[in-house]
């Protein structure tokens, strides 16, 4: 573990704040898809690492990332974002994904915390 990661909280809680301010009575809702999709994201991500198969963890990697961002969880979307750029260099030079492994294996209990503090 990187010691910046380490050391950041999981959510920029101004982030999360302006968010709430900018969705206002949709904000629940808007969430509760977060919620969702970033499971789907997650599981995408993993299946994808057991395959090998750097080309399907791109696209979960990459909405993860925005996702994240938008509500602050800052620390989630580096992380989304670190698989999401080794993914694409692996396709680039045709090589599989395993130095995104200590990542992916970060990704869910860092994406549960993360979902603990925005409820």
């Amino acid at each position: 573990m990187t010691a910046g990661l380490h050391a950041e909280p999981l959510v920029n809680w101004d982030a999360f704040a302006g968010a709430r301010q900018q969705l206002g009575v949709n904000f629940v809702r808007i969430l509760g898809y977060f919620q969702e999709d970033g499971l789907k994201s997650v599981t995408a991500i993993e299946e994808a690492m057991r395959a090998k198969n750097a080309a399907a963890m791109v696209i979960p990697a990459h909405t993860l990332k925005g996702e994240s961002r938008q509500f602050g969880a800052d620390t989630l979307g580096e992380l989304a974002e670190t698989i999401e750029v080794i993914a694409r260099d692996c396709i680039e030079n045709r090589d599989a994904p395993d130095d995104a492994l200590e990542h992916v294996v970060r990704l869910r209990p860092i994406f549960t915390r993360t979902l603990e503090m925005l409820e």
